[in-house]
């Protein structure tokens, strides 16, 4: 498996950095983050400690469908398959057609590296001072 590259930026950050990869100006780095967060608490949310027992669960006993995966969890298949199809949005896990067209969640990340700015970028002009 792989690791899934994420970051934390502001709505306007990644609007510009976006913009700036479809124009051609800024060419992403290897090890940049594919997936983008508008802060921590919206990425606590998708990668919650029940969503995470979820990825191990499915990673350990590969469920076959998400009726099996209802089954193992104990959660209805309405709320599963809300939470793994957001997931999959994110690139987190993947979701195929199984037997008799029966969706089945695959993990495809086994871990994350998260890249958080601590200060916020600055205004173009507005620089460190240096004595």
């Amino acid at each position: 498996m792989t690791t899934l590259r994420i970051g934390i930026a502001s709505y306007e950050e990644m609007k510009a950095r976006t913009l700036a990869v479809a124009r051609g100006e800024r060419h992403p780095s290897p090890g940049e983050p594919r997936l983008w967060f508008t802060s921590l608490e919206s990425l606590a949310k998708v990668l919650s400690p029940s969503n995470l027992g979820l990825l191990r669960l499915i990673d350990e006993q590969s469920p076959g469908s998400l009726e099996d995966l209802s089954r193992l969890t104990g959660r209805a298949k309405s709320n599963l398959s809300r939470t793994l199809k957001r997931m999959a949005d994110y690139g987190i896990l993947r979701l195929e057609r199984g037997e008799r067209g029966r969706i089945a969640a695959k993990v495809i990340h086994d871990r994350v590296r998260l890249e958080l700015p601590l200060i916020p970028p600055r205004p173009a002009g507005h620089g460190r001072r240096t004595a």
